[in-house]
């Protein structure tokens, strides 16, 4: 009977693998082993146009990061976005939801158009912004209508990025409040119930129950946030036309990965290097994030 029984275990745990096979010859072919040639290209000098070859470096590329201007200003600027877009797109995407689950009227009218950013292309969503930040765009003229003065939101390396941080703020927060207002339909009506019977107003009722109830789900919201941000590239490329400009103002680390393994010759290891390091930088602050959310503490 034991005999038999381990047979059947491993005859289940064959035709296990057998279904799993072809998810794991995906999982190794488009994404494991993208991963190692990267970390393997990491320690190499590349050349990959004409005669390919691969020179051994060692830790090579990563001391270059100490003596790149351009480096240091490209995570300087990905840290600036960071800091600033993630708070404020889960904010606006815990406010937006808990107004449209208070029961307003027409609130399925509006979780469609605040829904609308997300369906749209990053890319034609970046082509649209730049045709309204034109110096004789569609928010220039508001601006000047209201009084206000008007921006070179393209051109100017003091305004370029910060332009870059509204588009992604009003794009991505109806995206995470969809998450929130699913999270909302859990939390039960008797605790909202308990606190008016104790005197509470709407303001003590949203800061001691939802803000509290919500906390595994703001831990993935910003987790989330955190390496979508860390990660920028589309907008910033297509907003300075590949550059980062004007003066560098909008050079992203992920721009810069892509400058050097593409328009760069012989820089294909460094590109991977600087990659590699993001990666471990991103790791490390989705760790530090989890570990100050004391996201165990709820379970």
């Amino acid at each position: 009977m034991k005999r038999m029984s381990t047979k059947r275990m491993w005859r289940e745990a064959g035709a296990s693998y057998l279904f799993l096979s072809p998810t794991l010859f995906v999982l190794l072919l488009f994404i494991i082993g993208p991963i190692l040639f990267a970390i393997f290209l990491a320690f190499h000098k590349v050349q990959l146009l004409g005669t390919t070859s691969f020179e051994f470096v060692g830790l090579d590329n990563f001391k270059r990061m100490a003596d790149d201007t351009r480096a240091k200003i490209a995570l300087w600027n990905t840290l600036k976005y960071v800091v600033i877009v993630v708070p404020c797109q889960t904010i606006l995407a815990l406010v937006l939801a808990a107004t449209l689950n208070a029961g307003l009227k027409g609130q399925k009218f509006f979780r469609i158009v605040y829904f609308l950013p997300t369906l749209t292309s990053s890319a034609v969503l970046t082509l649209i912004f730049m045709w309204m930040y034109n110096q004789n765009g569609l928010i220039n003229h508001v601006l000047k209508a209201v009084g206000l003065p008007t921006y070179n939101w393209i051109g100017d390396p003091d305004v370029a990025l910060n332009a870059i941080m509204i588009m992604n703020i009003w794009a991505t927060a109806p995206y995470f409040m969809v998450i929130y207002l699913a999270a909302l339909q859990d939390i039960p009506d008797s605790l909202y119930e308990a606190a008016e019977l104790d005197g509470a107003n709407a303001w003590q009722k949203f800061w001691h129950i939802t803000v509290p109830y919500l906390r595994p789900v703001t831990s993935f919201v910003v987790v989330m946030g955190l390496i979508g941000t860390f990660q920028l590239f589309d907008q910033s490329y297509i907003f300075s036309g590949g550059s980062g400009g004007p003066n560098n103002s909008t050079l992203t680390v992920v721009l810069l990965i892509y400058q050097y393994a593409f328009k760069t010759l012989g820089t294909m290891g460094y590109a991977a290097a600087l990659a590699f390091a993001l990666a471990i930088l991103i790791f490390i602050v989705t760790l530090l994030q989890r570990k100050l959310s004391k996201e165990e503490s709820l379970y």
